[in-house]
């Protein structure tokens, strides 16, 4: 085992687009595992949209990443080392680890998870974070039923590939929007979306008139801005507005984009409501079985986009999420 642990940490908090002069590159010595602890070696890094508002000082869910900290990110790593009773050496465990190649931990967070079930980026993707986002998003908050008209904006990512194919099991008819042909063809050609929309080359409010004429029953936003607001020009009578993240604003310098028309909820007797998936951590387990079943039957397809690299290719792979370069869930696979 090598005896330098690369990390990287957070050097200036960005303005607007984060930079590589963003990010400090270093090493230190692999740590040694305490009593009632593991040394795991990184081998899957997650990607989140997320990611960029831990990076910005100011109130949210979770405390910011502070400077010459570690960036926080959840991970699936080997055990190498344990003192830990439930963690033995060859283990997977998937958990919030940092972007490191060596990480040790008391297990509190962690999960063991089997390569043999799935492969190790799933448990990152469907079987993770991005899998509980679409189940409890859209069943709990979004309050599905059987035979409504569902539209979900990011629906080539991670979370929006999910949410689509979820809706398509539960008997409803779903429209994605995504950016460029190549995306909007994997929805309807490989994941059973019903219709696309590219927002890069279409009128997103006549195409929603086009695909969704009844109104919008449950609109999944991971996006925000103008695209939000052509979701709620279609609203059906009883909608429900998931808001669940708002990537186009993330790097915004001004501030965010607000919605401009939100008196449709009004008029249509819709609500908007927010969610974190934390908040859902008890029932973890109940919606990782069902969505693993929908796996295994074929009615849900895993979309992944594994980048292969070292950690120090972490800001570049992360800038990929913002530029719309990723299909599925982007991961980086440790060389």
């Amino acid at each position: 085992m090598t005896t330098s642990n690369r990390q990287i940490r957070l050097a200036r908090r960005p303005v607007g687009e984060v930079l590589p002069e963003d990010w400090a590159h270093g090493a230190e010595p692999v740590p040694a595992p305490g009593e009632g602890e593991f040394l795991g070696r990184t081998r899957f890094l997650s990607l989140d949209p997320a990611m960029r508002g831990w990076l910005d000082d100011r109130p949210s869910y979770l405390p910011p990443v502070g400077l010459g900290e570690v960036m926080r990110a959840g991970s699936v790593v080997e055990v190498v080392e344990s003192n830990h009773p439930e963690f033995r050496v060859g283990d997977h465990v998937a958990g919030v680890f940092g972007v490191q190649e060596y990480a040790v931990s008391n297990g509190r967070g962690a999960t063991k998870v089997d390569p043999a079930l799935a492969p190790l980026s799933t448990y990152l993707g469907a079987l993770g974070m991005p899998g509980m986002t679409a189940y409890f998003g859209l069943l709990e908050v979004g309050a599905l039923k059987e035979g409504e008209t569902v539209v979900v904006s990011g629906a080539a990512g991670a979370v929006g590939s999910l949410v689509g194919q979820i809706a398509k099991v539960k008997g409803c008819r779903v429209v994605g929007i995504a950016g460029g042909p190549a995306k909007c063809a994997v929805l309807t050609e490989e994941l059973g979306f019903d219709a696309a929309i590219d927002y890069r080359a279409e009128d997103v409010r006549e195409a929603l008139h086009k695909h969704a004429p009844g109104g919008i029953d449950v609109y999944f936003d991971n996006v925000g801005g103008e695209i939000l607001d052509a979701a709620l020009s279609r609203l059906a009578m009883r909608a429900r507005v998931v808001v669940c993240g708002a990537i186009s604003q993330y790097n915004n310098e001004t501030a965010v984009q607000g919605p401009s028309n939100y008196l449709a909820l009004l008029v249509r007797r819709a609500r908007m409501e927010g969610f974190v998936v934390f908040d859902y951590a008890r029932r973890y387990a109940e919606a990782a079985a069902e969505l693993a079943g929908w796996i295994g039957e074929g009615r849900i397809t895993v979309k992944e986009h594994v980048v292969d690299g070292g950690i120090d290719d972490f800001p570049a792979t992360l800038g990929m999420l913002f530029r719309g370069e990723n299909t599925g869930k982007l991961v980086l696979r440790l060389n």
